[in-house]
Order: structure tokens, then sequence, then C-alpha cells
């Protein structure tokens, strides 16, 4: 079976990369994942063949998962490019590449009309957690029956099962927020 040398020489610099990082010494991973320090040295090194039986225990003990370090580096492009996107008093920039791929998508939002009921018959509710924080101005966040603002430099974060809408006070508001699959779906697509 051969190996795609960029994949494999990539695949040891994450391995000696992960390690360094976690401040592990070559016996530290060894022990950790059933392997001889040599064995591991050589892995890493390039002088010894990554087997599959081996990588599965080295990515377990390095706290990540087999696809993350087998995964392909094909990221030419790195800068994201947010398309404008204005819905009602807000505009939108969506700055994830790939809209929940990685089951949360994060935008910048310039709200400036009041605070708006999300559902027809109220605050919008959905499962999950909202977390945001304020880039410039004030944001008035509904929660339930409670008025919170929450200041430039400040964050909020809480259960979106609790009927909720952010908005302006005093003016308008720039937040950043993140947002899992059914807040992504609540709050940049209203109405789907």
């Amino acid at each position: 079976m051969t190996q795609d040398p960029g994949i494999d020489s990539l695949i040891r610099q994450r391995i000696r990369g992960l390690r360094v990082a976690k401040g592990w010494s070559l016996d530290a991973l060894a022990a950790r994942c059933y392997l001889s320090p040599s064995s591991l040295s050589r892995i890493e090194t390039g002088h010894r063949r990554i087997a599959l039986d081996q990588l599965v225990p080295i990515a377990r003990a390095l706290g990540t998962t087999l696809d993350q370090l087998v995964e392909s580096a094909d990221d030419g492009d790195v800068v994201i490019r947010p398309q404008r996107d204005d819905v009602h008093d807000r505009t939108i920039w969506t700055l994830t590449r790939d809209r929940g791929s990685h089951g949360v998508t994060v935008a910048k939002m310039r709200i400036t009309g009041p605070v708006r009921p999300l559902g027809a018959e109220g605050l919008g509710v959905h499962p999950g957690r909202d977390w945001f924080t304020v880039l410039s101005g004030t944001a008035r966040l509904q929660l339930g029956e409670r008025t919170i603002l929450v200041e430039t430099g400040e964050a909020a974060e809480f259960s979106t099962m609790v009927p909720h809408a952010i908005g302006p006070h005093g003016g308008p508001v720039e937040i950043l927020i993140i947002l899992d699959h059914d807040g992504e779906r609540s709050h940049l697509r209203p109405g789907s």
C-alpha cells in the first residue's frame, strides 16, 4: 500500500506539533499510545511507515480524531469574503465559509431597528444556546420578561428555550454572534 508523500508528511508534522504543544516528550506520548519511544520517533521523522493501527491510538492520546489527523491541508484560500445581507433592520455578514459545517455559524450583525419579535406569537424560541459579543454600541437582549443591556466588549450566553430577541439600545449595535444550526435558521434565515 502506497501513501501520498504530502499527506504522510503532514500527518507526521501534526503528530509532532500536537505533542510539542502539549509539552510532552516522545516518552510521554509513547506511553499514552502504547508504542515504544523509538517507534514514535521514527514515525515523526519519516523513518517508519505510518500504519492505521498506530494512528488511532496516537490520535486518541493527542486528544484529536483520526479524521482531523489525516484531513487534507487544502486551505489555499483561507480568507472569507462575507456577503452583505440586508434583512429588515439588520445587516448580516456570515463569517463562516460553509454555513454550519462545523456545527456552528459565526456572523456579524448590525442592528438598527428596535427589538422585534422573531416568531409570529412574540419572542423567538428554538433549541440550543446563543452566544454573542458586542463590538460597538449597546445591545438590548429581551430574555423572557427580562431586559438586559449588553455593552461594548461584553458578551452574553443564554438558553434559547427562553423566549428572546436582540436589538439596539440608544442607537445602532454591532455584534458578533455564534449560532448552532437552530439558531442560524432562526436568526439568519427568519421564516424558514
